[in-house]
């Protein structure tokens, strides 16, 4: 369980690079960008499919789409200059609550 949890920690951090490097692309018309953004989304995927041989799909994907969402936009915020108003907030919290709560469902 503990090796799946890191895992899966990872997977999330690869994805969010990833994600975060895609601006860099210039709409996957940089060659290296394109192959750094495409093998971090290969690895995170990778990642992904041995952590669902430990745990269920649903937590699985629920926390790392979940978490992967909340951090690309704190990323957003905080290096790519995007802006956080109280509607992006409450989405997050949203996204926040929800994850949660599949984790508490599928603890029992």
């Amino acid at each position: 369980m503990f090796v799946a949890a890191v895992l899966l920690g990872l997977a999330i951090v690869v994805e969010v690079g990833a994600t975060a490097a895609l601006p860099r692309t210039g709409g996957f018309t940089n060659p290296a960008w394109t192959a750094a953004v495409l093998a971090g989304y290969g690895l995170s995927i990778w990642l992904l499919a041995k952590v669902v041989d430990t745990l269920p799909v649903s937590v699985t994907y629920a926390v790392w789409s979940g978490a992967g969402t909340a951090l690309v936009a704190a990323l957003g915020v905080l290096v790519l200059g995007e802006h956080l108003d109280a509607v992006k907030v409450a989405g997050l919290a949203a996204i926040i609550v929800g994850v949660v709560l599949i984790n508490l469902q599928g603890a029992h």
